[in-house]
């Protein structure tokens, strides 16, 4: 039984490099790249950019709506590369109800690297003063089924290259059977 997963989520709390590395899995594999940040409705980039964090209720129409859209993908003969926060295992399983077998590559770093890189992104509506938020919401998937975790200081190329050596067994076989 092949046990690579065939979809996945680039997660992790926000300055982990979720986008950059989802874009270069993406043209790696040939994947198609599902910016999740595209697809908050207009009161959650306001509550964010107002320095104040989301509860699960914020965040519950979007990761269903993030589910429908890796469905579509995978119902399209194409291999969704979701890049989408996630960071409580309930989120999670919403995306997995979603696609059953959905992977996770969790980004980790620091608390002080986050804040780093979120501080040198100019123009993103996450204020660096929401990192301590994302870090008390975290809930790690270490030992979740289908999930590898990697450095994200590692460099981008280094970090798509070993997602890619994950996704590998699937080929070109795209994944999910969707319910």
């Amino acid at each position: 039984m092949n046990l690579s997963p065939c979809a996945i989520v680039v997660m992790g709390v926000a300055g982990c490099g979720k986008s950059c590395v989802g874009q270069a899995v993406a043209a790696r594999s040939g994947g198609r790249l599902i910016e999740g940040d595209a697809f908050h409705p207009a009161e959650n980039i306001q509550k964010m950019s107002a320095g104040i964090p989301l509860d699960d209720n914020d965040r519950a129409g979007w990761l269903v709506r993030l589910g429908e859209e890796l469905q579509a993908i995978l119902q399209a003969g194409e291999r969704p590369i979701l890049t989408c926060s996630a960071l409580k295992r309930r989120y999670r399983d919403t995306l997995r109800q979603a696609v059953p077998g959905l992977g996770f590559v969790f980004l980790e770093l620091s608390p002080e690297e986050a804040e780093k890189r979120v501080l040198a992104r100019p123009g993103h509506f996450m204020p660096a003063s929401l990192i301590s938020s994302q870090f008390a919401t975290l809930e790690s998937p270490r030992g979740e089924p289908l999930t590898l975790a990697l450095d994200a200081t590692r460099p981008i190329e280094a970090l798509a290259e070993s997602v890619h050596d994950w996704l590998k067994p699937c080929g070109d076989r795209h994944l999910a059977r969707t319910a």
